[in-house]
């Protein structure tokens, strides 16, 4: 991994390679070595403000370039998602403005920032001392385990069947209590639905009575007024049938005296046809009209079922018919109470049975990582200052199998020799837990397939000879990953295949102060390291007594046996395959 900073607070422009093995990053407190992590952390998706941002600056940008070898399941991921990684090159960017706007970017693609996070975990994995206060969380303890057994889809099938119990009780419990509202209004319902099916509504009957009903009851003057159009259309020679006879008569003489007059005659037919098909249409209306008084009583029977309805169910007739229909959704539930509680009954069994078979096989699987843990931990606590060290994985099974299994998981330590083992936050110090924490990361480190690994000051609270125990064990997980530990130890800065120097200048550029990164070798590396045993860097003791140290850390037999059988696993961008004078780069990230 190599990795570009711009403007993010008191960095300007820092470019951070990162080589094989194990890479160092010290400086003096407060050199801004959190800083570097913290950028790390917007890269890897953490929330992002323009606090974030050199004074000054109009935008802040993190960068970070993997060379990757062939990953079958990161290469799928990408694929997924219409992503490539350019001849195994693949760059990470994100970028935050002054207003608290944050883009970011894959291979120059744009991309949510929660698509960078679920990206950038399966590139870096950060360790820090907040990391081992998460320890202290059953949950995370739980999750340790499950990771270190390869547990996690077992886990996650637990939680599904567990999710699945849930939903069966729920929708037990919602029919249950649908059945009591039913059961307490199921007399009005079936009296309801009775009215409405006996009455027989169609959709539109209101109109259609109505409409009939206004032609009975006013059948005389109806006739009447049809009588009166009929006889004044056609009933004698001054009708208006017969009156149109006239005109075209008229017509005809005109037309032949001005034969544009022919124009109108279209006009007149059109006019004289209409009226006689009218006047038919009367005479046959005035025939029909019967003043039916049975029909009528009929009719005002009718109406008077159909307004009582929809003064009850209405406003119109299609209210009263879905009135009804949803009544008898409503009893179909007592009707089919039964039945649905059978197949609801069903489900919830096969739920736990679900639940059951799957935490039976997660359990086993957690009692077999419990003991291997366990034993891997204890193992490793001697190396790191608790000589009579003891880490041990507790099991409690609990009543019933839950979303996260049939048992609590819980870490237990016990430090001195003849100690009871408790738990993480009542036997272990800040320092002691840094350490475990280490202990436990250096076992999954061997599982974990990411390529680069952050230790943040873990090592707080331990020196002397525990430190190089803290700095050996790191080299042993360089073994497997790419790994950057900010320290500010000269035991385990000694330890790293590669050194990097964060200094902080007041006023460097522009009255600002600017933090910047240098490789440091040779020379300049044992000024580092005699500046971190605190001693005088510029006097030959202290030089002399850097220079063993390093000799010490770079010759450790085990470390370096382990090395060479081995090698480094990890991808290095090929900017950084070597160590070099100085990593200063100033300008624009790539």
């Amino acid at each position: 991994m190599e990795l570009r900073l711009r403007n993010v607070a008191v960095i300007e422009a820092v470019t951070l390679p990162l080589a094989n093995g194990l890479n160092v990053l010290t400086g003096e407190t407060g050199a801004g070595k959190s800083l570097i992590v913290g950028a790390l952390g917007l890269l890897l998706g953490e929330r992002a403000g323009a606090d974030r941002l050199r004074a000054g600056a109009d935008r802040a940008v993190v960068e970070a370039t993997f060379a990757l070898r062939r990953q079958s399941a990161l290469e799928e991921w990408l694929d997924a998602r219409g992503l490539d990684a350019d001849e195994d090159v693949l760059i990470l960017k994100r970028e935050i403005s002054a207003s608290g706007r944050s883009r970011a970017w894959i291979n120059g693609s744009p991309v949510t920032v929660s698509l960078l996070r679920e990206l950038g975990a399966q590139l870096v994995v950060v360790h820090g001392q907040h990391e081992a206060q998460a320890l202290l969380d059953a949950s995370a303890q739980r999750q340790v385990l499950d990771a270190f057994g390869g547990a996690e889809s077992d886990a996650a099938l637990v939680a599904a069947a567990h999710d699945a119990v849930l939903r069966a009780r729920r929708d037990l419990e919602t029919l249950s209590q649908e059945q009591r509202d039913v059961s307490q209004r199921a007399d009005y319902l079936r009296f309801l639905t009775r009215e409405i099916d006996a009455a027989a509504v169609t959709p539109g009957e209101e109109e259609r009575v109505d409409a009939e009903h206004r032609r009975l009851a006013h059948a005389e003057e109806l006739r009447d007024a049809v009588v009166l159009i009929d006889t004044a259309l056609q009933g004698d020679d001054a009708s208006v049938i017969s009156q149109l006879t006239a005109v075209r008569r008229a017509l005809g003489v005109a037309q032949r005296i001005d034969p544009e007059l022919e124009q109108w005659q279209a006009a007149l037919d059109g006019a004289a046809l209409a009226l006689e098909e009218l006047a038919r249409d009367a005479a046959q209306y005035a025939e029909n009209i019967d003043a039916d008084p049975e029909r009528l009583r009929e009719l005002d029977a009718r109406r008077a079922v159909l307004h009582q309805l929809l003064r009850k169910y209405g406003p119109g007739v299609d209210d009263v018919l879905r009135t009804a229909a949803e009544a008898h959704a409503e009893l179909a539930l007592v009707d089919d109470a039964s039945a649905a509680e059978s197949r609801l009954n069903a489900a919830l069994r096969d739920a736990k049975a679900a639940r059951h078979a799957g935490a039976a096989r997660l359990s086993a699987n957690r009692r077999d990582a419990a003991k291997r843990l366990s034993a891997a931990v204890t193992a490793l606590l001697p190396q790191l200052g608790m000589l009579d060290g003891r880490f041990a994985v507790q099991l409690e099974a609990l009543d019933e199998p839950g979303a996260h299994g049939a048992e609590a998981v819980r870490f237990e330590v016990a430090l001195n020799a003849g100690g009871t083992l408790g738990p993480l936050d009542r036997v272990a110090s800040g320092g002691e837990l840094s350490r475990v924490m280490l202990a436990l990361s250096t076992v999954l480190a061997r599982l974990q397939h990411v390529p680069t690994l952050v230790f943040d000051e873990i090592d707080a609270g331990v020196g002397g000879a525990v430190a190089w125990q803290v700095g050996a064990l790191m080299r042993e997980v360089a073994m497997h990953h790419q790994v950057l530990a900010i320290s500010h130890l000269a035991q385990i800065a000694a330890c790293a295949h590669h050194h990097m120097v964060v200094r902080k200048e007041a006023g460097a550029s522009g009255g600002v102060t600017t933090a910047d990164t240098a490789v440091v070798e040779g020379d300049a590396r044992i000024i580092e390291l005699a500046r971190m045993l605190g001693g005088d860097a510029d006097r030959d003791i202290s030089r002399a007594h850097a220079r063993e140290l390093l000799a010490r850390g770079q010759l450790s037999p085990d470390s370096e046996r382990r090395q060479g059988q081995g090698g480094v696993s990890t991808p290095v961008p090929t900017s950084a395959r070597a160590p070099r004078k100085t990593a200063q780069r100033r300008g624009k990230p790539g």
